[in-house]
């Protein structure tokens, strides 16, 4: 079965996909390009912020919304601590990976 999801992932979701069982097709993507999708990316993680106000979403907005977690009531060790995890276990943004799709290697 095919999945379209056609965003931006972390560098190491190609590795945890495959790893999974699944194919995938991914692409590095030009800098504007790149720009454009972490704009996306940042609608998305703040939509998801919006939805539950947990601090692991904070953690993936990290960047832009310093003055939320103030405004939350959190601390910046807090938040930091969990975009550490999240960087270890699923890599950064820094390969600019857009995944395509992925497949079930088993037909």
């Amino acid at each position: 079965m095919k999945t379209v999801h056609n965003k931006l992932v972390r560098d190491r979701i190609p590795e945890i996909i495959k790893a999974n069982g699944q194919n995938c097709i991914c692409r590095a993507l030009n800098d504007p390009a790149y720009l454009d999708a972490l704009d996306q990316k940042l609608n998305e993680e703040l939509a998801e912020y919006q939805q539950d106000k947990s601090m692991e979403e904070l953690a993936d907005l990290l960047e832009v919304i310093r003055a939320v977690i103030t405004a939350r009531g959190s601390t910046w060790d807090e938040v930091e601590a969990i975009r550490k995890v999240k960087a270890e276990n699923r890599g950064g943004f820094a390969q600019k990976i857009w995944l395509a799709e992925t497949e079930d290697s088993q037909k």
